[in-house]
């Protein structure tokens, strides 16, 4: 597949702006985390309810996808932990029950509206997207959390940070690899992507975000090893999950936040697959 001069401009023009938001978001402080991902939640929860109604062949009322919205966030606060507290008010302990309650109203609302139409199939293809979904940035807001209370400060911004630069090394570079020696298509899902390009991709991410976590971060070396290769490889599989969701829905992107790389599913598919596997990861191994 020959390198599209055009298609890579506006992909990196946009990302540059992309980047520097989130880096911004990403680094400032665990709220400013907080507050971006629940911005990433409703886009991608948006987003997910579109294509999901384009398979199954539902009319959803508003009310059922921010209904669906709603409890999501009940679902990511359950993952907060002590960190997101006003205080001694802690937002999980103090809202996860109302938002799960009025979320679920709001759904029941929707579903019970003339102009609804909906399925069993349909209802529990949605109820999928909590788990795609909310729990995939809910893990996000555990990893978060992880070291915050270091000694040498917080460093909680260093597990994501490491796990999203290595799923960004690995688009970029799998892109270019498969654009200049790509001959071999990964998948049917997603005949673009080449085993050339993800594998060059992929062992490009492992090796340049490992030696900056362990040289960098000081970051042991099973983790700084881990958390890259879940990044490249999980990604990937996220990646192509949610091409499998959009040939299904018959799209071509799952919405067009930004020019060159579609809508929040575009830009966040690899994330939603790896940041659960990377915090079960962190979790597990301490």
């Amino acid at each position: 597949m020959p390198l599209n001069k055009q298609v890579f401009k506006t992909r990196a023009l946009t990302a540059v702006v992309f980047v520097v938001i989130m880096c911004a978001m990403l680094l400032w402080s665990h709220w400013s985390f907080f507050a971006l991902f629940l911005v990433v939640h409703a886009g991608c929860w948006w987003e997910y309810a579109r294509l999901s109604a384009k398979i199954e062949n539902l009319k959803l009322h508003s009310w059922v996808v921010a209904g669906c919205i709603l409890s999501g966030m009940a679902i990511m606060l359950a993952f907060a932990g002590n960190a997101y507290s006003w205080g001694s008010y802690p937002l999980a302990g103090n809202l996860m029950l109302p938002f799960a309650v009025a979320g679920f109203l709001l759904v029941a609302m929707g579903i019970m509206q003339r102009s609804t139409v909906i399925s069993f199939r349909g209802m529990g293809r949605l109820a999928f997207g909590w788990v795609y979904i909310s729990l995939g940035w809910g893990t996000m807001l555990g990893l978060r959390q992880y070291g915050m209370d270091s000694v040498l400060g917080d460093m909680g911004r260093m597990v994501p940070v490491l796990l999203i630069g290595s799923i960004w090394v690995n688009d970029t570079m799998a892109y270019i690899a498969g654009s200049i020696f790509g001959k071999t298509p990964l998948s049917a899902i997603s005949p673009k992507k080449t085993w050339e390009g993800t594998l060059i991709g992929a062992a490009l991410a492992i090796a340049v975000v490992a030696l900056a976590a362990r040289f960098g971060f000081n970051t042991s070396w099973p983790h700084a090893l881990v958390i890259p290769a879940i990044g490249a490889i999980a990604g990937t599989l996220g990646d192509l999950w949610e091409s499998k969701l959009k040939r299904m829905a018959g799209v071509k992107d799952s919405g067009n936040f930004m020019p060159g790389h579609g809508g929040f599913l575009d830009r966040f598919d690899s994330m939603l697959v790896a940041t659960p596997v990377c915090w079960l990861w962190i979790t597990l191994a301490g």
